[in-house]
């Protein structure tokens, strides 16, 4: 078995590894070898893609430089509906090439959420890792980003896709009230059963 095959079969169990997220380094050394790996490539590696793995399906791969920062400071926006100032905020996010998660306020739990994650009234809200940044300000967002090792230049790849926005306070789930229903009709019944044996009437 040569020496690519043995790669190719190695990438391939690390993408069908039972992990929930795994991640699986990319890159190619001095002599012009792939690699695949779920440890970082040595720092003076030019090129790295970074591939993660959940669900059984692979996410588009983010450039190493973003990934990392993605990984140590998270992007999270809090917006709200008929907001100018959230749209210059997401399209400027957007234009950077910055992957975030958008939190939507137009409720009271929401409202709540929003006070727990260290907001007050005014939106938007930008979180980068523990950093706070309350209204638009580009120059400000700019510059956190910049902090926090994000790329000055849109690096997203082509087939990237931004997750949908959802409500900051997730909404309860619907509760089935005929399976609600027929679980508690059923353990009448197995109560009843259990009433109705006579005393010493022991089943192994």
């Amino acid at each position: 078995m040569n020496l690519r095959t043995r790669w190719t079969i190695g990438a391939l169990l690390l993408a069908c590894a039972g992990a929930a997220d795994a991640q699986v380094y990319k890159w190619k050394d001095a002599k012009g070898v792939t690699h695949f790996s779920d440890t970082p490539p040595p720092a003076a590696t030019a090129k790295v893609e970074l591939k993660s793995f959940g669900g059984g399906a692979a996410a588009a791969a983010l450039p190493f430089e973003l990934a990392e920062a993605a990984k140590n400071h998270p992007v999270t926006l809090y917006t709200t509906e008929q907001c100018e100032a959230c749209d210059q905020g997401r399209a400027m996010l957007r234009a950077r090439g910055i992957p975030f998660a958008e939190k939507t306020v137009g409720s009271a739990a929401d409202q709540a959420a929003l006070k727990q994650a260290g907001g007050a009234s005014q939106l938007p809200l930008l979180l980068v890792g523990r950093k706070k940044y309350t209204g638009f300000e580009q120059g400000a967002w700019d510059g956190a980003l910049s902090a926090a090792a994000y790329p000055a230049q849109r690096m997203l790849p082509a087939g990237y896709r931004q997750a949908p926005a959802t409500p900051a306070a997730p909404r309860p789930q619907p509760v089935d009230t005929e399976a609600k229903a027929a679980a508690a009709a059923e353990q009448g019944r197995r109560d009843q059963a259990q009433e109705a044996k006579p005393a010493g009437d022991f089943q192994f």
